[in-house]
């Protein structure tokens, strides 16, 4: 595997030279300055490459031993996800995005189809039994928040009895500055989300799907790709579209990439590798029901790019981020069937057939606890979690279990 590293861009705390340090080769990006929906530059594209790939502050200029490698992500602007009549308008600008990435070399666009919300976590610092902290999903504070707080129109006869008891509990236990930060965190924008709201700017863009359900909304997805797979093809570049994150519906609205038969639906809309999957352990694992392994062996042909991380289950609907080799992903298992299917991308002499991988999600610990860092993306804990996935892939490779037709 491709091992890379997710980079907010030159503001973010983590520099490319703490990455390069920490063993990665490849960076994950965006260009999070342009507005959604906007075109991506070739000027803007090459400008941000250069940075990411030559040290310019040397004379003479010297290679960082880096590659842009994936885009995460170029975001689909909600007109199109939502299929309004001015939707071609911006699938016209997305495609010019998609061609000028494909002259600046870069090979894989990273994309996800949630509606209004990217990733969501009620808690961004869960404090662990060792100190540590980790980003959460407590369902509970998620209903309090929908219920009490948000007071979305509806939102009573999405919970059962017993989570509305449980929700109004916990609400009422709710300090204000809690209530606060439990809404900063879920709709104030999260890193690589690009947007925040308020309550009543959220609550609008929510209503603007109360008439699109599960089915008009893939509707909406296929056409997408319809028209910007084609383009891809073209520019050489390959799509990977990340799952619902958590893969759970959230403020009722439709959710479509969520399990294997949404994976296999969304594949067999262009049968192209061109037209893939971002697999990302952490939020498929939050379902039982997602084998991840057999995922893996059956449409491993199709994966563009890799999220390895690892969440624990807290009971129906929340977890929280556990530590990359532990948690409910059978990692072991994960990462056999990754390195069978890039045997098989050898002997099919594919040009892709070193997936990009990254650690996703660490802990934050040690001297990070005392720095201001993303959520999730802190040096040491991430660092820590490509650790043990390089270990793993070593231990994996080095034992043969790559070719054990026992594993998983």
């Amino acid at each position: 595997m491709e091992q890379t590293w997710r980079w907010y861009g030159p503001d973010d705390p983590v520099s490319l030279t703490d990455i390069r340090q920490a063993g990665a080769t490849g960076i994950v990006t965006a260009l999070h300055e342009i507005p959604i929906g906007e075109v991506w530059t070739l000027d803007a594209i090459e400008e941000r490459k250069r940075i990411i790939e030559w040290n310019d502050n040397i004379t003479p200029p010297q290679p960082r031993g880096l590659d842009w490698s994936v885009i995460e992500s170029i975001p689909v602007h909600e007109d199109i996800k939502q299929g309004k009549s001015n939707r071609d308008k911006w699938i016209e600008k997305y495609k010019q995005s998609i061609r000028n990435v494909g002259k600046a070399g870069i090979p894989v666009v990273t994309y996800n189809w949630m509606p209004v919300v990217d990733w969501t976590r009620t808690n961004l610092e869960m404090k662990l039994d060792d100190g540590a902290l980790a980003l959460a999903f407590d369902y509970i504070d998620f209903a309090a928040f929908d219920m009490f707080i948000l007071k979305r129109d509806q939102a009573i006869k999405d919970y059962s009895e017993e989570i509305i008891k449980k929700a109004k509990n916990r609400f009422s236990s709710m300090s204000e500055e809690e209530k606060y930060i439990l809404q900063k965190n879920i709709i104030a924008g999260l890193p690589g989300g690009q947007e925040g709201y308020d309550i009543e700017t959220f609550r609008n863009k929510l209503s603007e799907y109360d008439a699109i359900d599960a089915k008009q909304y893939r509707e909406n997805l296929k056409y997408f790709l319809e028209q910007i797979v084609p383009v891809a093809i073209e520019s050489g570049v390959r799509l990977a579209i990340h799952p619902d994150d958590p893969p759970i519906p959230l403020f009722g609205l439709p959710r479509v990439v969520s399990t294997e038969s949404d994976l296999q639906y969304i594949l067999s809309i262009v049968d192209s590798i061109y037209n893939g999957l971002c697999i990302c352990t952490g939020s498929l694992g939050v379902l039982p029901g997602n084998d991840l392994p057999g995922i893996i062996k059956r449409i491993g042909s199709r994966i563009n790019f890799l999220h390895l991380r690892s969440t624990q289950r807290d009971g129906f609907n929340s977890f929280h981020e556990a530590s990359h080799l532990r948690g409910n992903v059978d990692m072991y298992s994960v990462m056999c069937n990754v390195l069978k299917e890039e045997e098989k991308r050898h002997a099919q002499n594919r040009r892709d057939e070193m997936i990009p991988m990254r650690a996703d999600h660490g802990h934050t610990i040690l001297d990070d606890l005392n720095k201001k860092t993303n959520p999730g993306y802190s040096a040491i804990g991430l660092l820590r979690g490509m650790a043990e996935l390089r270990g793993l892939e070593m231990g994996i490779r080095k034992s043969g279990a790559v070719y054990n037709e026992h594993s998983k």
